[in-house]
């Protein structure tokens, strides 16, 4: 499920960030790597419902900095190049 829109979908159609067990909170484009994981679509649309809501900060259980954030939305930006939209 998105944590942003909510939606039920398909884990390959979705986009995994994780809290990594050093705490380190990382996008995930395998979708293998080790710790918590949260979905997002493939929208920053998506992305930004689930960083402005607090969602993503509860699904990682973790508080996470405003860098972290903007780092998270820059990656996720770069990963989907212009596919981003929803």
């Amino acid at each position: 499920m998105c944590i942003g829109c909510r939606e039920v979908m398909p884990k390959r159609d979705l986009i995994r960030i994780v809290r990594t067990p050093e705490r380190e909170i990382i996008v995930d484009p395998t979708g293998k790597a080790n710790g918590r994981g949260a979905y997002v679509c493939p929208s920053k649309d998506c992305l930004t419902a689930a960083t402005k809501s607090g969602r993503l900060a509860k699904a990682l259980d973790t508080d996470i900095a405003k860098e972290t954030l903007e780092r998270i939305i820059d990656d996720v930006q770069a990963l989907l190049g212009d596919k981003g939209t929803k």
